[in-house]
């Protein structure tokens, strides 16, 4: 699962593109999305995104993915979960002080941000973690923002 997570931090700027192109595609789809009903999609889409960003991220489905502005490194794998950078322990080497032989998330981050087309997003603060969106798609609840913000006020 390593191997995996640190191609994805070595790969960023080509998986942004990929999501670049795929998030306006489940936007623009929002009508369909609400005949079916955004509830009744959770559950399967939910599962797909699990495993999809599982699969590539080890992605632990936080529900406010913040992966296109982390280098595609998740945040959620450090051991303390910190989510605007790194705790101040991180080692010499580079690795986490709480797991040493695992590499800081956010030395990870760094790097996979540089590798993108917006590298300056790293420095947006996030919002704390909302617990209640634990195991939700973060890509439906992304389509419902962007169309929402999207409309008249």
């Amino acid at each position: 699962m390593d191997a995996v997570r640190h191609w994805s931090v070595r790969h960023a700027r080509h998986l942004q593109g990929i999501y670049q192109r795929f998030e306006p595609f489940i936007t623009r789809l929002d009508s369909l999305w609400n005949c079916i009903g955004y509830a009744r999609l959770e559950k399967p889409v939910a599962t797909v995104e699990r495993v999809v960003k599982g699969f590539l991220f080890d992605c632990k489905m936080c529900g406010r993915c913040t992966l296109s502005s982390t280098g595609m490194a998740c945040p959620m794998n450090c051991p303390k979960r910190l989510r605007n950078g790194p705790c101040g322990g991180v080692r010499a080497d580079g690795n986490c002080e709480v797991m040493p032989q695992m590499r800081c998330v956010w030395v990870e981050a760094v790097e996979g941000a540089g590798r993108m087309q917006d590298d300056v997003a790293i420095h947006t603060v996030q919002l704390p973690l909302d617990h209640s969106l634990q195991g939700g798609s973060a890509w439906l609840r992304a389509a419902r923002e962007n169309v929402a913000q999207r409309a008249p006020a």
